[in-house]
């Protein structure tokens, strides 16, 4: 499975990353997982995403945005314009 990682890495004090919703103890060794530990800590950010919505907490940008607006950047360097 992909990593849900946003690159807006930072860890709150119960030790979620406010980027991914992930806590630590997910994030380290994430590429030898299971299947079956994946399927939970989707299940997990899912959760925690949804308290943290419904709590008023800001909700960070997608997988999908993050990788757009990389790309954007990349473009932009390519046709040396500035960032």
């Amino acid at each position: 499975m992909e990593s849900p990682c946003v690159a807006c890495c930072r860890l709150n004090e119960e030790k979620i990353c406010v980027g991914c919703y992930r806590h630590m103890d997910e994030i380290v060794d994430w590429r030898k997982k299971t299947p079956e530990e994946y399927q939970q800590i989707a299940i997990s950010i899912e959760q925690r995403k949804a308290v943290a919505r419904s709590q008023g907490e800001t909700v960070p940008m997608t997988e999908a945005e993050w990788k757009a607006a990389r790309a954007r950047n990349a473009a932009k360097l390519i046709a040396g314009e500035a960032l």
